[in-house]
């Protein structure tokens, strides 16, 4: 593992110049941003969630850890053990929430690491894996629970009948399943407004959107793109960023925008973070990726 622990950071720029990239991206990334590895050596990068102070806070599954890209000194460890954590996202209380597939939970890490189990199960029925996670602004958590069979479970079926996305109410007690017509749902995110809301179907190769009712629910469901997505996230224009082979970005409309390229048999998920949040860092494989963009993008 390559660590970079001093205030003097060494990049290796591994990417042509933006002006290079598709023109319909041009408009996004800084000009003359190159993509930079930040760090490399990790078994499977995933996750990325940044906090209040930019600070970028990532997952290694397979080794079972959280870790912090900090943003003056670089990179450490910030959990290990970690419960096999996945998906990650920060609430305005500046708590964790991980998608903790170790045992199917979901969990709520304080700022002074204390864990707290929020729950595992649905139905009376173990969750297939908490993958993914979105907080909207009310504190609702929106979470996908799709089934990958993990090494490190003592099952090998899935418990639930269905692959589902769910709604934990801001009273973090109520559990409501609130889509369960995708193949298998992955990635997702909410408009900071809290009115809509992105679900990547990676197996059905689709992102659908959603209006969010005010009791949670959703409804109007709508073919957003032809693509499905391990990770996304969005920026203050509305345009979502998809992930898989590099990042594929799309306009609010669902027009595609452009590709940006990252050298790794797979890219998982993304995050807007750094000072602004006008960097997008990106967990591929066995690095970690960041851009510099024009446009700021929304945290968590």
């Amino acid at each position: 593992m390559r660590f970079i622990e001093s205030m003097s950071i060494l990049l290796l720029i591994i990417c042509l110049p933006a002006s290079a990239q598709d023109a319909g991206l041009a408009k996004l990334i800084k000009k003359g941003a190159l993509l930079e590895k930040l760090a490399d050596g990790f078994q499977f990068t995933e996750g990325p969630s940044s906090d209040s102070k930019g600070n970028v806070f990532f997952t290694d599954q397979p080794n079972n850890r959280i870790m912090i890209w900090n943003n003056r000194s670089g990179i450490s460890v910030f959990m290990k053990p970690a419960g096999r954590s996945n998906g990650l996202s920060f609430d305005t209380e500046g708590n964790l929430w991980s998608c903790a597939d170790e045992n199917n939970e979901l969990w709520r890490i304080a700022p002074d690491r204390k864990v707290e189990i929020l729950l595992n199960s649905y139905g009376e029925k173990l969750l297939n894996g908490p993958n993914d996670l979105w907080i909207s602004p009310e504190g609702g958590i929106y979470f996908t629970d799709p089934f990958y069979k993990r090494s490190w479970w003592d099952h090998s079926d899935m418990p639930q009948e269905k692959q589902c996305v769910y709604y934990l109410k801001p009273d973090h007690k109520t559990l409501l399943r609130v889509e369960e017509d995708l193949l298998q749902p992955n990635g997702i995110v909410g408009t900071p407004d809290g009115k809509r809301l992105f679900v990547a179907d990676i197996r059905g190769n689709k992102t659908w959107s959603y209006s969010i009712n005010s009791d949670g629910t959703l409804s109007d469901k709508t073919l957003f793109c032809e693509m499905g997505s391990d990770g996304m996230t969005i920026d203050s224009e509305g345009n979502i960023y998809l992930t898989g082979k590099g990042v594929t970005v799309f306009d609010r409309s669902g027009m595609k925008l452009g590709n940006i390229a990252v050298p790794e048999n797979w890219t998982a998920n993304v995050c807007f973070g750094g000072r602004n949040l006008k960097s997008l860092y990106i967990t591929a494989s066995k690095g970690f990726y960041r851009i510099r963009m024009k446009r700021r993008g929304t945290s968590g």
